[in-house]
């Protein structure tokens, strides 16, 4: 079965939003996946969401409260068949941190939504507006990733 990680840094506002936004894609798509999401830094372990994404997620129909951050581990690796990541330095660390038994492919989460090699915009530093930007960038990538699986064979 497909897996897919979401990564961002402190798995507050990105990949939270795009765990979410991949979840709801799947499902519309009725795709057998798990879907996960986690930072590559680990201060926010077992918090929630930003309040910011929350409401962004709950005005796109979709409640993430009771999801918590969590740090990237080493089985994460060999558990997820593809591990997303929400920028650049993101993806170095992922790379950094990957153990040599390593079997998940990696990738940007904007490479699905036709924009190689460019960055979901870290909403948290700014305002309201910010997350929406994040929602349309993650849920576009969300929707490109989840046409590939449709179309690939597991």
């Amino acid at each position: 079965m497909r897996s897919l990680l979401f990564v961002c840094l402190g798995n507050i506002c990105r990949s939270p939003l795009a765990e979410a936004a991949f979840r709801a894609e799947a499902e519309r798509l009725h795709l057998d996946v798990i879907v996960d999401s986690a930072g590559t830094g680990g201060w926010h372990a077992g918090d929630p969401p930003d309040p910011r994404a929350q409401a962004t997620a709950r005005r796109h129909g979709i409640d993430i409260s009771a999801y918590r951050g969590r740090q990237v581990k080493a089985e994460d690796f060999r558990r997820f068949t593809h591990i997303v990541a929400m920028d650049f330095d993101n993806l170095s660390n992922l790379r950094r941190l990957a153990p040599a038994d390593a079997t998940a492919e990696l990738s940007l989460m904007l490479d699905h939504a036709g924009r190689p090699g460019q960055s979901v915009a870290d909403p948290y530093y700014g305002d309201d507006a910010g997350f929406e930007v994040t929602w349309s960038d993650v849920s576009a990538g969300a929707a490109g990733l989840a046409q590939t699986l449709r179309t690939r064979r597991p």
